[in-house]
């Protein structure tokens, strides 16, 4: 059975939803995570800690992770500063 929508692995960047983790005061001086990125396709891709294991087996009724998926968690600051910048539409 083919799934209604599958992530494009051929897809690039295209532009950060929001602030960097630096701006946010969420990371380091090293870039790494989390992020929120606007992919070329119109996908969104989102870099955060997999917290998979401990909150997967508490998830509501009708939400499911599959084997290919992880549940990533990003701070509520940097989902609020990528608000202006994710289309209505």
């Amino acid at each position: 059975m083919t799934r209604p929508w599958e992530a494009d692995p051929e897809t690039t960047f295209k532009r950060r939803l929001g602030k960097s983790p630096q701006e946010l005061g969420v990371t380091t001086d090293s870039p790494d995570c989390p992020d929120i990125w606007e992919l070329e396709n119109g996908d969104v891709a989102v870099v955060g800690r997999d917290l998979t294991g401990s909150l997967g087996d508490r998830l509501p009724p009708g939400v499911s992770v599959g084997p290919d998926e992880r549940l990533v968690v990003i701070p509520r600051s940097m989902l609020i500063a990528a608000k202006p910048d994710i289309p209505d539409a």
